[in-house]
């Protein structure tokens, strides 16, 4: 599907009865906005459409006959793209809430073009630190991960296992850029170095030249700041030139399962990285996972935590228009914001004035193949980081809904 294309809508039959009159059409319309056709199709793609279609089932009406109807289109990580597809929602179609959204150009994008609307803007899978702060939004809540999350925390968690010196593989877009100036901070600040950075374009398949430099700096941790097919083909370069072999840690600060799955675990063994779901963390994370690998078209694929996380904010907001009987983001949003307890995918959470929500963080290792018992038995966990500890402190995002 590309450009305009909105997937067939799904109309979730709730139970007897209509939906308040304040329910615009009365209908929610909730569209997954994301890259179904490119680099992040296995992390997001028709998985994230899967994900929300489970949650708008669960929420069966929330009680009072509300229906739902999932859409999705593909905006091909181009800003334009999105922003036409966002519009066209907002102006004609009638979606309340756009979910998920990889790529943080896209993001940012949508973010403006939302602001002052009555939709809502789960960025699930935006990874954008901004969107909590300075380019915070009255109807923006931010899901799963960001850059500075990503790149403090993991940068923390790498240098209390000796990682001081670094070099950095990084894609030359606001992903990548974000991560590696949160991490060079947090790095350079606790008595770090960073020995140096390649950028490459979205999208690259040679990785070679990138690196050879990274190999040759000496650094201890090479970091890689990028997401998807390009963290893959990085890693399975990486392999072929024994780097992990010569003693050099390489970290990946945006890496999902269905990566791990895809390189295989020959390639990615021992590589660290940071999430904020892993399917086989307990009993409600394998519950979840197991019906999502059930669903069409996954083929037994266990979710990525960007998928989660598309499952998880689309429940949550549709919980909040059945608590305010409104599809309004300005009663919808500030619903969503009173929400304190256990989420079943990522645990302890709550939700903060800037949109950010907070819940815990995992190091995990790759498994080396032997250590494997079963599929997607990808991860060993080395360490968890408490949701205080995770995200940025409230008070340094510069964002103006915080009073």
């Amino acid at each position: 599907m590309r450009g305009f294309g909105i997937g067939l809508a799904l109309a979730v039959a709730c139970a007897a009865g209509s939906a308040r009159a304040e329910i615009s059409g009365d209908v929610v319309r909730v569209g997954v906005l994301n890259d179904i056709s490119g680099i992040f199709q296995d992390t997001n793609g028709m998985g994230s459409v899967e994900a929300a279609r489970m949650a708008a089932e669960d929420f069966g009406g929330g009680g009072k006959g509300i229906k739902v109807e999932i859409v999705y289109a593909d905006h091909q990580n181009k800003a334009d793209v999105g922003s036409a597809i966002a519009r066209k929602w907002l102006d004609v179609e009638g979606v309340d809430a756009i979910v998920d959204v990889p790529n943080s150009a896209v993001g940012l994008a949508i973010n403006t073009i939302l602001r002052d609307s009555k939709m809502t803007f789960l960025a699930s899978s935006t990874a954008s630190s901004d969107l909590t702060g300075k380019a915070c939004s009255p109807n923006t809540i931010q899901w799963v991960n960001d850059a500075w999350a990503t790149g403090n925390t993991t940068a923390a968690a790498m240098m209390q296992r000796g990682g001081k010196d670094w070099y950095f593989v990084t894609v030359d877009y606001a992903l990548g850029k974000g991560i590696e100036a949160e991490a060079t901070n947090y790095i350079e600040k606790h008595g770090g170095k960073v020995l140096g950075s390649s950028k490459h374009p979205l999208g690259t398949s040679d990785f070679a030249s990138f690196l050879l430099q990274a190999q040759s700096s000496k650094a201890k941790v090479i970091g890689l700041a990028n997401a998807g097919g390009d963290t893959i083909n990085a890693v399975k370069q990486a392999a072929e030139f024994g780097i992990q072999q010569g003693g050099q840690t390489m970290v990946a600060f945006l890496l999902f399962v269905n990566d791990i799955h895809g390189m295989g675990l020959k390639v990615a063994q021992g590589l660290q990285l940071l999430e904020a779901f892993y399917w086989d963390m307990n009993e409600d994370t394998r519950a979840f996972a197991k019906r999502f690998a059930a669903r069409p078209g996954m083929n037994g694929k266990m979710p990525s935590g960007n998928q989660a996380g598309v499952y998880a904010s689309t429940l949550a907001y549709l919980n909040a228009v059945a608590a305010t009987g409104s599809d309004d983001a300005k009663a919808v949003v500030p619903q969503m914001k009173t929400f304190k307890g256990n989420d079943k995918l990522f645990g302890e959470t709550t939700i903060r004035q800037d949109g950010r929500v907070i819940h815990p963080m995992y190091l995990f290792e790759v498994k080396k193949p032997e250590e494997s018992k079963y599929p997607y038995d990808y991860y060993k966990q080395i360490a968890t980081i408490p949701a205080e500890q995770a995200f940025r402190p409230l008070a340094d995002g510069g964002c103006s809904l915080v009073k």
